[in-house]
This record gives structure tokens, C-alpha cells and sequence, in this order.
């Protein structure tokens, strides 16, 4: 793959190969400090980028940038751009990153995903967005990088110039990563011990393009919620649910329909009662979720209204709905297009609402599946762009053979055997709300039973790669859910102390609107969490991990 200048290659070789290079390792006082974080651009040799540092000394931060106001040790943050250019669309593109170098460095780097359409850059003093409950990686000695993937903005208007396209799907992260493990190199005088990727949604997908494109990058990667079919199912089906939810929204004076008002708060609630009716007592109790999610069977249909009852009900159109956005898009010949979606009472979660339906009050939509989906659709997915494109006339049969180019160069689910992140003895952990309503829990479900089946078997795949279903938590976060976990440390554990993650314990936060304060065992799949029968149901400790 393209590499950003003869001289950052051959300083990627140097560090892949563990050559030695200037010795510039943190002073111990922090007047040195600021003075080698001064200094840094002018002594690294980055082709093609510029640099710029600023010294942050050791203190508190604002509670808005680091969780609970915990203080952060002195640290150099390095913003660089890389390949500063003009693009084909006559504005300016470069490979953006912020890169933090603590003071007390703990020999280990951590890329942060991005997510949505990137075009910004992650706070690097934060934790992973599938990481929550961590604290600040920066603050415990990592030194921590994130990159704005090629571009700068939210928009996916870039698509419109074919180099930033490539950039997004790996050409820009390739770069980032190379980058920092020589700045790391060039502050410390050595490498990295050990490097390790987290994100979540598009970060996701990022770390699966990692193992698959880069393998010898990364010792651990963490991939939330991956985006690995966005291009060709996912915004397929983000299409296919807003039109069936379109169909039977109520209309306005002008007969124009409303999306948000398909399913009111209180048709959610009815859904997530009934899901819970039909599988909560599966794992061995009723407590408002649902641990044995690949065994749970619902049909929506035993919530339609009866005649004369218009309350606690369902209408036929909305039964008729759910069926079809659950069951997942289909062509005209009945081929699948993307998976379905597995019954949850995560329904109910703000974060569901905000993906599919949104809160707007007018026929303009606002939901993400339209704002953010459909403007990666026109300029990004199609090829070539088709920035007029209308949404709402979106057609299975026609038009996802447009998204084919794209899906090849950018998804990461045909690769099920990863076996050269394998051979060099990477670690893998799959993160995924059940009820997230844009990337199918199925799905990673589908690609994790392919991977063991390359492996000769769950039990041998575990040994390398492990995946952990969240019951209840929706995209990368929220929810009736246990959405607070440390997922890195259990990464570093695996890596660096040979301890496979056999239960990682999660908690809902107090303010959690179902569950404050519940803790559960996230259990490696196929195992699911099953209550012992004694104990406090609010405590993990009073749950085991049981395989099926």
C-alpha cells in the first residue's frame, strides 16, 4: 500500500524492525518536558507533514474533557497534517492527527477509532467510544492518537474527489498509524511495547481493516459495533427501514408524512413489553432484559389492537412495519440484502429513536438513517456520486449494485479468517449493543461463526478473537443496558499477560433510566450471561457465563 514519503517509510521499517533511532526520552522534570515537546517538529522527520505541538502541564482538565475531572499527568500534544493537497473539487485535503505523548510514558500507544463520517479529530485525553468506563488512557501513560481519516468536516462531500475516498478507507489511517509510531520513536527513543486500536461504529471498522490490511500494526484491536458492511448492507437497510416507516407515518394538513411519528414513545414501550413477555425469563430471570438473545423468538403480531382498542396496542401497518424492518431488506426476487435485526427492549432507548426515526415534528426528517446515512450514500457509497439522489425513491433491485465498487474498497466482512493478524499473534475483541438499529448484532453474530468455522471451532477462535454481545445497549452506547466497561484493560491483560477475557463485567450508570447501578458479566459468545439463582440480580457476581 501508498506510503506517505520515502522518509516515513523507511522510518516505518526502522520501527517494524526495532532499529534503533535518536535517543529523546522524556526528561524527568517538566521544564525538559516542555522543552522536548518544543522541540519535537523540528527534530522528527516526517516527509510531507507539518507539525505542531503545544505542552499541556500536569493538572486538572475541565470535567467535560475527562470523566470525573481526574487529572491528567504533563503531556505533549502533537496535531500534524500529512499530504496537504488540492482535490480533484478545488478544496484542500490533508491526513489530520492529534497524537498525546505523556510525560510518564507506560511504553504503550493506542489509536482511538473515529466514527460517522470522521472529518474531525477525537480528543486524544478521552477514552474509546467503546470504552467507556475507562479511565483516560492518557492519564494511565499510554500515548494516544487519533486522526481526522483524510479530511476535514463531517460532511461527506469529499467522496466527490476519488484520492480522499481512498484515504477514508484506509489510506489516511495507514499514515496516522506510521506517523505516531515514529513520533513515539523520535520522544522516547524507542517503540512502542505494544500498540493497541479501540473504536466503535466506523472505528469499528477501522480496526477490522487494520487486522485485515495492516496486521503487523497492532497487538490488540477492539472493534464496537463495526461498520463492516456499511457501503453495501447497512445503509441498504437504513434506506429500506426509513420507506417502510415512511409508508405508515401519520401525515400533516398537507398529507405530507412525518417519520418521527411512525411509533410514538409509548408504541416502543409496547414492543419492548412484549419482547420481555416472550424471552426475559429465558436467562433465568425477569429483569427487564434479555441475556439469551439468539434463542429469542417474537412475532409482533400478538401486539396488534384488537377490534375497538387503540391503546397498549399496535395497528396492523405498524405490526406490518416491524415484521419487515426486522426480518431486514429483501430485492424483489426475496434475496436478502443485510441482515435482520434481533428482538430487544432496547427499542425503547433515545438512541434507537434518534437512528430511525428521529424528532422531528415536519415532513423533514431528521433521524440519522436520513441526515448522516443518506449524505454518505450520494457522495461517498454511489459510484460515481450522485449528490441530487433522493432517498425516498431508493430501489433494491437497482440501486445497491451502485454501492458495489465502493463496498470492496471500504466494508472489512469478507476477510472471516484474519490469518495473518492471527500469525503474529494479534487479539481480537468484537463488541456490539443487541439493540443497536444501525449495525446488525446479527451480523457480527454471522461473521463470528464464520471466523470459528475457518478456525476448526469456537474454542480455537477464542483463542485469538472473542466477541461479546451487550443486551439492551444501542449504538456503541445507551439503553436499558450495562453500558460502562473497561474493555481496553482487558485488552492489555490478554495481550500483555495472556489472560483471555472470560467475563468482562459492565455497569449502567446511575442515572440509567431502567437499571442505576446494575452491574452484568459481558460473557465471549456463544456463552451468554444466566442467572445462578441466589443473589441480588443487580449484581454480576450473582450471574455465570453458560454456553447454549
Amino acid at each position: 500500500m501508498r506510503q506517505s514519503g520515502g522518509t516515513l517509510a523507511l522510518a516505518a521499517a526502522a520501527l517494524l524492525a526495532g532499529c534503533a533511532m535518536p535517543d529523546s526520552r522524556a526528561p524527568a522534570d517538566a521544564a525538559g518536558a516542555e522543552t522536548a515537546c518544543r522541540e519535537l517538529p523540528q527534530r522528527a522527520t516526517l516527509a510531507a507533514t507539518t507539525l505542531n505541538t503545544r505542552y499541556v502541564p500536569a493538572g486538572m482538565r475541565n470535567a467535560g474533557n475527562q470523566p470525573a475531572g481526574l487529572p491528567l499527568g504533563g503531556h505533549c500534544v502533537v496535531t500534524g497534517r500529512i499530504d496537504a493537497r488540492t482535490g480533484v473539487d478545488g478544496k484542500p485535503y490533508a491526513t489530520g492527527f492529534e497524537l498525546s505523548l505523556p510525560d510518564g510514558w507506560n511504553g504503550r500507544l493506542l489509536y482511538l477509532g473515529g466514527g460517522g463520517n470522521d472529518g474531525t479529530l477525537r480528543d486524544t485525553s478521552m477514552s474509546s467510544s467503546i470504552s467507556l468506563a475507562t479511565p483516560s488512557p492518557l492519564g494511565q501513560g499510554f500515548a494516544v492518537v487519533s486522526t481526522d481519516a483524510g479530511h476535514q468536516g463531517s460532511s461527506a462531500e469529499f467522496g466527490l474527489d476519488p484520492r480522499a475516498r481512498v484515504d477514508h478507507a484506509f489510506d489516511a489511517h495507514h499514515k496516522t498509524a506510521l506517523a505516531a509510531r515514529a513520533l513515539v520513536q523520535q520522544r522516547y527513543g524507542r517503540v512502542p511495547d505494544h500498540a493497541y486500536f479501540s473504536g466503535c461504529s466506523g472505528g469499528g471498522r477501522q480496526g477490522m481493516m487494520f487486522a485485515q490490511r495492516y496486521p503487523e500494526l497492532f497487538d490488540g484491536i477492539t472493534a464496537g459495533a463495526p461498520a463492516m458492511r456499511v457501503a453495501s448492507g447497512a445503509t441498504v437497510a437504513a434506506m429500506w427501514n426509513s420507506q417502510r416507516l415512511l409508508e405508515i407515518a401519520p401525515k400533516d394538513a398537507s398529507g405530507a408524512p412525518i417519520l418521527s411519528r411512525a411509533f410514538s414513545p409509548a408504541d416502543l414501550d409496547v414492543v419492548a413489553k412484549g419482547v420481555l413477555q416472550a424471552c426475559d425469563a429465558a436467562d433465568g430471570v425477569v429483569d427487564g432484559m434479555v441475556q439469551a438473545f439468539p434463542q429469542c423468538r417474537f412475532d409482533p403480531a400478538v401486539l396488534q389492537c384488537p377490534p375497538g382498542q387503540a391503546q397498549g396496542c399496535l395497528s396492523a401497518p405498524q405490526v406490518s412495519a416491524l415484521k419487515s424492518i426486522f426480518a431486514g431488506p429483501k430485492n424483489s426476487a426475496g434475496r436478502a440484502l443485510y441482515a435482520g435485526q434481533p428482538w430487544d427492549p432496547g427499542i425503547v432507548g433515545p438512541n434507537w429513536r434518534m437512528w430511525v426515526l428521529g424528532s422531528s415534528t415536519t415532513p423533514q426528517p431528521d433521524s440519522r438513517y436520513v441526515f448522516l446515512m443518506v449524505d454518505a450514500l450520494k457522495h461517498e457509497f454511489f459510484t460515481p456520486p450522485d449528490p441530487s439522489f433522493d432517498w425516498r425513491r431508493f430501489d433494491v433491485d437497482r440501486d445497491p449494485a451502485r454501492m458495489m465498487w465502493f463496498s470492496a474498497l471500504y466494508d472489512t466482512y469478507e476477510d472471516t479468517r484474519l490469518a495473518a493478524f492471527r500469525a503474529r499473534g494479534g487479539k481480537m475483541l468484537f463488541v456490539h449493543g443487541v439493540s443497536d438499529p444501525i449495525f446488525s448484532a446479527l451480523e457480527l453474530r454471522e461473521y463470528y461463526d464464520a471466523l470459528a468455522a475457518n478456525h476448526g471451532g469456537v474454542d480455537r477462535a477464542q483463542g485469538f478473537a472473542r466477541a461479546f454481545f451487550v443486551p439492551g445497549m444501542n449504538h456503541c452506547s445507551g439503553g436499558p443496558a450495562t453500558d460502562q466497561f473497561d474493555s481496553i484493560q482487558a485488552m492489555v491483560d490478554w495481550v500483555e499477560k495472556g489472560q483471555a477475557p472470560e467475563r468482562i463485567v459492565a455497569r449502567a450508570l446511575p442515572s440509567n433510566a431502567w437499571f442505576p447501578n446494575r452491574t452484568r458479566p459481558l460473557c465471549p459468545y456463544p456463552a451468554m450471561a444466566r442467572y445462578r439463582g441466589t443473589g441480588s440480580i443487580e449484581d454480576a457476581a450473582s450471574f455465570e457465563c453458560v454456553r447454549p
